[in-house]
C-alpha cells in the first residue's frame, strides 16, 4: 500500500481542540489507520484531547515545539518521536520560528 500525500488536499483547522491559530493537516483513513500529514505555523497549537482510539504516534520532520502528555512536557524537534498512549491526553505547541512538520499514524 502507498499512500501519496502529494496527492491529497491540505485542510486548514482553525483553533483545533480549542488550541491556537490553525493547523493543516492531509489525512488518509483505511483499514489499517489513520495517517496524517501536519503542519503547524509558528505561534499556533493542537490544543489538548484525548486519545481515544489508540496510540498517536508522531514522527517530527521539521521545526521546534513541545507535546504536553498527561502533563509531562516533551521537547519536540526533527528526527524526534512523540508517543501518546492510548487513553492520555495530549497537545502539540509550535515553539519555534518556523512551520512544526510532523507526521501522524494512529493504527486501528
Amino acid at each position: 500500500m502507498i499512500i501519496d500525500f502529494n496527492e491529497i488536499k491540505g485542510i486548514d483547522i482553525e483553533n483545533m481542540n480549542d488550541g491556537e491559530g490553525k493547523v493543516n493537516a492531509k489525512m488518509e483513513v483505511n483499514e489499517v489507520g489513520r495517517f496524517v500529514e501536519c503542519i503547524i505555523p509558528p505561534k499556533s497549537s493542537i490544543g489538548t484531547h484525548l486519545q481515544q482510539s489508540n496510540h498517536d504516534i508522531n514522527y517530527i520532520i521539521k521545526g521546534e515545539g513541545i507535546a504536553i502528555c498527561d502533563d509531562v512536557e516533551e521537547i519536540l524537534k526533527p528526527g524526534v518521536c512523540h508517543v501518546c498512549p492510548k487513553g492520555s491526553a495530549h497537545s502539540i505547541i509550535n515553539t519555534g520560528d518556523e512551520d512544526l512538520i510532523f507526521f501522524t499514524i494512529v493504527p486501528k
